[in-house]
């Protein structure tokens, strides 16, 4: 991705000098100025990174902008892809590396599109759930039901199937209308469909419309999501002090939310069309997760979660046959 560039205006400065002594500063200046954009621009590495406004990801956002990549000597770009075409953009080299959930990186090796997963943004305590009619009781009363939620392949779906077997149901004792996260908590406060599959901060839309139904299960009920960021493996292989810095960047972004709240949220909600205080309501249905806990999964629930996911993947049609789940995981670049 080309570099931006910034033309600058040298102040003019009067000398008793006089003239020539003037014009050799302006050129050593000018010259000064264009060697030291020029080792800026070496010292960055370039990296396009595909995502959601999932606020489980705002940290990334926060980390371009509050010049956090920059610091840390990358050219972010952030690009804003629905997670059914994410890996499109992976393997196209649009992007070189995206966020997502954990099943979800399993899909796209399974899928034709390695990836590997280098570090854990978040874990939902809350923030994605169901929403239904005031009339349906029981997940079980969902048997008939239209839900809207994303596409096979995609969190909510994975998210609407691990629920509905949880139950004794499947995806096809339900009607499934594709519609994403935002879109589909929309048209539920609207009056369509019995039941939505959303996630913050779209779901304070249904949690600001009571009159209209329910939240009938969360991840607090079902512990099934939670976010990695990974890249590609030529881009990790090629760029493997950029991956480190990717890491350590998203990890002091986690340290200015704590340290300057009010700032941060305000930055985040901003990408969001949300207020700092907004933004922070939707913050408390997730737990972002910092270097000490990132350890503690990836040794643990990583694991045991991803073999489950597997299973429940190949049980719906969404992958054929497992990934060798050890090879989509690399945490060597979290410092």
């Amino acid at each position: 991705m080309p570099l931006k560039r910034q033309a600058f205006e040298l102040p003019q400065y009067k000398s008793n000098r006089g003239p020539a002594i003037m014009k050799t500063f302006t050129i050593t200046a000018a010259v000064l100025t264009a060697l030291l954009g020029s080792t800026a621009a070496r010292a960055e590495t370039s990296v396009s990174i595909g995502m959601s406004g999932w606020t489980g990801f705002a940290p990334l956002t926060l980390a371009k902008e509050a010049g956090i990549f920059k610091k840390n000597g990358l050219d972010v770009e952030i690009t804003k892809i629905p997670q059914a075409s994410r890996h499109l953009a992976l393997a196209s080299g649009d992007i070189q590396c995206a966020a997502t959930t954990v099943e979800t990186w399993i899909v796209w090796n399974a899928n034709g599109v390695p990836a590997t997963q280098i570090f854990q943004l978040d874990k939902s305590h809350g923030a994605d759930g169901m929403a239904v009619r005031e009339d349906i009781a029981s997940i079980a009363d969902l048997k008939g039901k239209t839900i809207a939620a994303s596409t096979p392949g995609t969190s909510p779906y994975f998210f609407l199937a691990y629920i509905l077997k949880e139950n004794g149901l499947s995806v096809k004792d339900v009607n499934v209308v594709n519609l994403e996260p935002g879109p589909a908590a929309q048209a539920f406060v609207a009056g369509q469909n019995d039941a939505a599959m959303s996630y913050e901060p779209y779901l304070s839309t249904v949690r600001a419309a009571p009159d209209q139904g329910k939240i009938i299960a969360t991840t607090l009920d079902y512990p099934a999501v939670m976010d990695t960021f990974g890249c590609t493996p030529e881009f990790l292989a090629d760029n493997p002090e950029a991956a480190k810095a990717l890491a350590t960047s998203y990890f002091e972004a986690l340290d200015m939310i704590k340290a300057e709240p009010e700032k941060a949220y305000g930055i985040m909600g901003a990408d969001v069309k949300q207020s700092a205080e907004a933004f922070g309501q939707s913050a408390k249905f997730l737990e972002w997760q910092d270097k000490a806990a990132n350890k503690t999964f990836f040794e643990g629930e990583f694991l045991t979660f991803s073999e489950k996911a597997a299973d429940l993947l190949m049980e719906i049609g969404i992958i054929k046959s497992k990934p060798d789940l050890s090879t989509i995981v690399d945490t060597s670049f979290i410092q």
